[in-house]
């Protein structure tokens, strides 16, 4: 048996997330659903870096199944793209050792958090930007993102229903850039849990408004209280932009 690992990217507007659902249109179902067709009709699991949700997109979302095919590397991209819908591209697939892991052997993840900053919005940006028309304290948000950088315990941005345990996680960067009229939010860490990223970016867009103070963050990883820290970022806003192993293995 061979192990490959894929680098994928998708639109996630038409999708139910990234996890199989039955009876809903997932990411992982379209995948496994080409595949098998690849495989004559034999049931593959794929197993991701980790899952996104309904209307989050990524850029560098990573996946790895086994198979016995003789497919030759330079093909397997062709092949599934071939089978797959236009809304999820294989941008390229690697055979890789027997250890790997997509989710297991990564070290850390990027995400990125478009924002919209124009009055009137965007028709074909919709999708794919939270169009905010509030206007932002820039500098604010970058003092208040100081407390967010290092390791905490971030129970305070985590979704009040989710079942991990340890909730602690280190952010080792938090960016704010300007790209034309969108304000563009870059995070990375070892390791997110459920809505960390649009719970941080909801949470920062109040301080940006004078809803917050910056000072207040400190206060807000330190009392771990999901209804402490600010609203949830809409989905559409977020990409998984890229997964980081100990050794880089896509080009």
């Amino acid at each position: 048996m061979r192990k490959m690992a894929c680098k994928v990217a998708y639109e996630g507007t038409y999708f139910a997330g990234y996890q199989v659902q039955p009876g809903k249109r997932t990411i992982q179902g379209e995948i496994e659903a080409s595949l098998k067709k690849i495989h004559k009709g034999e049931e593959l699991r794929i197993h991701s870096s980790g899952r996104t949700d309904s209307l989050v997109h990524a850029t560098g979302q990573v996946f790895h199944f086994e198979t016995s095919l003789a497919i030759p590397v330079s093909r397997w991209a062709k092949a599934l793209n071939a089978l797959l819908p236009a809304d999820i591209r294989i941008i390229e697939a690697v055979e890789v050792s027997k250890d790997f892991h997509a989710r297991y052997s990564a070290i850390s993840k990027q995400y990125r958090y478009r924002i919209l900053l124009t009055k009137e919005g965007d028709l074909f940006r919709r999708n794919h930007c939270y169009h905010f028309t509030e206007m932002l304290d820039i500098e604010a948000i970058k003092e208040a993102a100081q407390h967010i950088l290092g390791k905490h315990d971030f129970s305070a941005f985590c979704a009040a229903n989710t079942s991990v345990i340890d909730k602690i996680r280190t952010v080792t960067r938090l960016e704010l850039q300007h790209v034309g009229d969108e304000l563009l939010f870059i995070v990375e860490g070892d390791g997110f849990l459920y809505n960390m990223v649009r719970i941080m970016v909801g949470t920062l867009l109040e301080v940006g408004t004078g809803k917050r103070d910056p000072h207040e963050l400190q206060a807000i990883i330190e009392g771990c209280d999901r209804t402490k820290a600010g609203k949830t970022a809409p989905g559409h806003g977020l990409y998984l932009h890229q997964v980081n192993y100990p050794e880089p293995i896509f080009s």
